[in-house]
This record gives structure tokens, C-alpha cells and sequence, in this order.
């Protein structure tokens, strides 16, 4: 089985909670036909093969990028520059922008996957109120889901296959709780921080040629 389907499977098998605190609710993009299909697709295409990846993990997917095409920090027109024709309004996703950039200047989509998989710590939408809910904005919601994102990281790791030497993390304070997952189950032997793609693209903008290049080098450096 490849990495592919082995991602795939887990991905499309992931469980919803049943209700979480705060008012927040969990979709999964993979149980939606259209994001589904895109992702199984672009998993087909890029994720082929039985090597392990280097994992660059976020926080958890947002309702425009990976809600819309199921595939981590990709917004419909990243998807379609990717060669996977989709249908979906062409609104632009800054994380998506970022990542794009980082994808280009690594000799684009095919030699990137082949040596990374975009994901988060937890793989499913959340939203409050409709608008994007980070897992970590709640002390409640963050205990609720804990145990879930333990075993699907676990999961990830040994099933389908992330590499165990290094890790990336996006967004500093993302990095206090991909730590202590660290900590407790002993998955990876270095996390690499970053500062994550939105906030970049949000407060540094100006500097997107140099921030590219940090990610770029530090992600260089990560590969097998």
C-alpha cells in the first residue's frame, strides 16, 4: 500500500466528535464529495510511492484552503497551478499564497511531496460561530480533543508513514502543544519551529522573499 492510501484511509476515516465545548463545531472535509475527490487525486499524484515525508504540521485546517479542497494550506488556485482542475471561486487563501511560494522555490509540487506532507496536528475544520476555531483557543476544547489528536498522530507516524527524524512546525504557539505531544509519545527526534504562513503573510508581508528563503532553508535541511 502506498503512502498514499495509507494517508488517504486515515484521512477519510477519521472520526467527527461527538460535541465539543465552547460552541465549536468539527467538519471533515473528507467526508464531502468535493474535497474529497480533489484530495484523492492530488494524494494520487503526489503522494505516490512508499517513502516517508517529512511532516510540516499546522494547527488545524481552515474553512477556505483545506476545507474547500481538502488538501492542507492549498486554496482552489494553488490546486489548479498544481495541475488538479477544480471548479471551486477563486479566492485566495494568504496561508495558501505562502506555501505556494515555498512549494515553487523547492522545484515545485513533484519534488516537494515527494519529500513532504502538509498536514496539521489536527486534521478536521473547526469552526465557532462560522469563522475558523484554532483546537488551542480553548483550554476546554483542547482537553476534549487531546486524546484524539495523541492517537492521530501516533497514527500518522506508524501507520502511515511521516519520517521520525524530524518534524517542522508551523506557527510558534502551535510549538508549545506539537512540543508536548512530542513529550508525551516520543514521535520525532527534532521539531523544527516557523513562524506559521498566515501570520507571515499577515504581518510581514514586505518581507515574503526572505521569509520564503528561512523556510526554504530550514526545510532543506530537514530532508532524509
Amino acid at each position: 500500500m502506498s503512502f498514499s492510501d495509507r494517508l488517504l484511509h486515515f484521512l477519510t476515516e477519521f472520526p467527527l466528535p461527538a460535541t465539543l465545548p465552547e460552541n465549536v463545531e468539527a467538519f471533515s472535509p473528507y467526508q464531502e464529495s468535493t474535497p474529497r475527490a480533489l484530495f484523492t487525486q492530488f494524494a494520487r499524484q503526489y503522494y505516490a510511492g512508499n517513502q516517508r515525508r517529512v511532516a510540516l504540521l499546522g494547527i488545524n485546517p481552515g474553512r477556505l484552503g483545506n476545507g474547500r479542497t481538502g488538501v492542507a494550506f492549498t486554496d482552489p488556485v494553488a490546486l489548479a497551478a498544481w495541475g488538479i482542475a477544480n471548479e471551486l471561486p477563486r479566492r485566495r487563501e494568504p496561508s495558501s499564497e505562502f506555501i505556494q511560494a515555498v512549494v515553487e522555490a523547492m522545484g515545485g509540487p513533484t519534488a516537494f511531496y515527494q519529500r513532504f506532507f502538509l498536514g496539521s496536528l489536527y486534521p478536521l475544520v473547526l469552526l465557532r460561530n462560522g469563522l475558523n476555531y484554532n483546537f488551542y483557543d480553548s483550554p476546554a476544547v483542547t482537553a476534549a480533543l487531546w486524546p484524539t489528536i495523541q492517537q492521530g498522530m501516533k497514527r500518522q507516524v506508524e501507520k502511515v508513514g511521516l519520517a521520525r527524524h524530524a518534524a517542522i512546525c508551523l506557527g510558534r504557539r502551535n510549538a508549545l502543544y506539537f512540543n508536548r505531544l512530542n513529550e508525551e509519545l516520543q514521535l520525532f527526534d527534532q521539531i523544527h519551529v516557523l513562524d506559521h504562513p498566515r501570520y507571515l503573510m499577515q504581518y510581514k508581508r514586505r518581507h515574503l522573499t526572505e521569509n520564503v528563503a528561512r523556510y526554504v532553508e530550514v526545510l532543506s535541511a530537514a530532508i532524509l
